[in-house]
């Protein structure tokens, strides 16, 4: 649109394409003043007409950079919004971005991005001279049993549902082809690229950027400095923060040694169990028996509850899947690394055929036993997740109160989620079933299997009218 004045800043060292955009409405009050005008009512009584009369004759810049920045008064960064953009990023690099259970956004589905052509990213950047030939042939190789499986398992998948006469042949294929993707999306690489949006307000993204800058990962340090770059040009007035010296090291003392998850031992122990930890007042959810007893399919348990407490559910989950979980951000989850050490997951391989399926075991056994080791040693734990396949299992811990964890398994439980995910919903959902029975806890739970195939997927799409 003409006359708007975004924020363009390219992302050095990932992809000719790849930048961060802070988006510019064409507002003629911009994040800065609504914060401006909001803050002042805690200061006057007077009406949002004066105070808009105010801003008009002073401006919001010099408000915002005594009383925001200058003075730490950060909840005025909370009334003033701002909508980013984040193209042409590793997957590693868009759930770190998302790891906030304040993010608002979105991200391109794997099911409508085109990995014929789609780049893939390998770890720090291709101008290091680190990368070697033999690095982008392991990320090529994943692309090549991608593109050329595709066909294959999309007529499998037909073969195996095929359309009942009631089904419309469009939502059908649809679905067929939906079923495809969300099978081969566990062949591509976590380096694959993809963009995100983040909806936020001036404090959250200031917060949050300031953890980024210290992530384990070069290229989410560097995006981070990028987007913060790109926030002071739009917002030259609320992104001044100065972090001391003592605050800095803090934050990359966490980040390097307790950001990313290994894992406990019950994830080694039952690797297709879901386990509990309960620190959730099940007697005292008693008194109110009678809400839950009656609560509607669709009605969100009422959020005080959570006084009585959380219960912790650890599992493995693919990190195609994870991607999925991690969208809950009423619960609390730890960002988990992404290694082989777990095992791919079963469910993927048994839906290939079987020519494909022994060309994938080949490449999995190739890929485990030689060719990941020598990454690990080039490149780092940390590094070596950009050539990992995404249907491996990593550990997940999720923590939440009540009604987050309802809301999450009958949420995941349904027939449109991913086999996957669906199964380990199913699980949870079952486990508070059994704790809360005493209380009369009730949960709308599909229990049907978690692997069928449902042509109505083929209906949840985005199209024009």
């Amino acid at each position: 649109m003409n006359g708007l004045r975004h924020v363009i800043e390219p992302i050095e060292g990932n992809t000719d394409e790849s930048l961060v955009l802070v988006l510019d409405t064409g507002a003629q009050l911009t994040a800065e003043d609504c914060a401006m005008l909001q803050a002042l009512y805690s200061r006057s009584p007077d009406s949002a007409l004066a105070h808009l009369d105010k801003l008009a004759k002073v401006g919001s810049g010099k408000f915002m950079g005594s009383y925001y920045v200058g003075y730490g008064h950060k909840s005025i960064g909370d009334c003033g919004g701002t909508t980013i953009f984040i193209e042409g990023v590793s997957m590693l690099a868009a759930k770190a971005i998302q790891d906030s259970m304040l993010y608002n956004g979105q991200e391109c589905s794997t099911r409508y991005l085109d990995f014929s052509t789609q780049k893939f990213l390998a770890p720090g950047t291709a101008n290091t001279g680190r990368l070697s030939q033999n690095d982008n042939l392991v990320l090529e190789n994943w692309r090549q049993f991608y593109v050329s499986s595709l066909g294959k398992v999309k007529a499998h998948v037909a073969e195996q549902f095929p359309r009942q006469s009631e089904e419309d042949e469009t939502v059908y294929q649809k679905a067929v082809n939906a079923r495809a993707f969300d099978i081969m999306r566990a062949f591509l690489p976590a380096g694959a690229s993809t963009s995100l949006s983040w909806t936020t307000n001036l404090r959250q993204a200031s917060d949050h950027l300031k953890t980024l800058l210290y992530h384990p990962l070069l290229e989410v340090r560097r995006i981070a400095e990028v987007t913060k770059k790109a926030l002071a040009k739009a917002h030259p007035n609320s992104f001044g923060h100065q972090v001391n010296t003592e605050t800095a090291e803090y934050y990359q003392r966490w980040m390097a040694t307790s950001y990313l998850y290994l894992g406990s031992d019950s994830h080694v122990n039952g690797p297709d169990e879901v386990t509990v930890q309960s620190h959730l007042d099940w007697e005292g959810l008693e008194q109110y028996r009678p809400l839950l007893e009656r609560r509607p399919k669709g009605a969100e348990m009422p959020k005080k509850l959570g006084h009585l407490g959380s219960v912790t559910f650890e599992c493995l989950l693919d990190f195609g899947s994870y991607r999925d979980l991690q969208r809950q951000r009423a619960v609390v989850q730890q960002m988990p690394l992404l290694s082989t050490e777990f095992g791919f997951e079963p469910w993927y391989l048994a839906q290939l055929p079987d020519s494909v399926r022994a060309g994938a075991l080949e490449r999995l056994g190739q890929f485990e036993n030689k060719i990941m080791p020598d990454l690990v040693s080039r490149w780092g734990l940390y590094e070596a997740q950009y050539f990992v396949p995404m249907g491996y299992q990593v550990p997940c811990q999720v923590t939440g109160d009540l009604p987050a964890l309802v809301y999450l398994v009958e949420l995941r439980a349904g027939s449109m989620v991913h086999p996957t995910l669906r199964r380990r919903a199913q699980q949870m959902a079952s486990a508070l079933m059994e704790l809360g029975s005493s209380a009369g806890l009730v949960l709308h739970v599909d229990f049907s299997e978690a692997g069928r195939f449902d042509s109505r997927r083929g209906r949840q799409d985005i199209v024009s009218r």
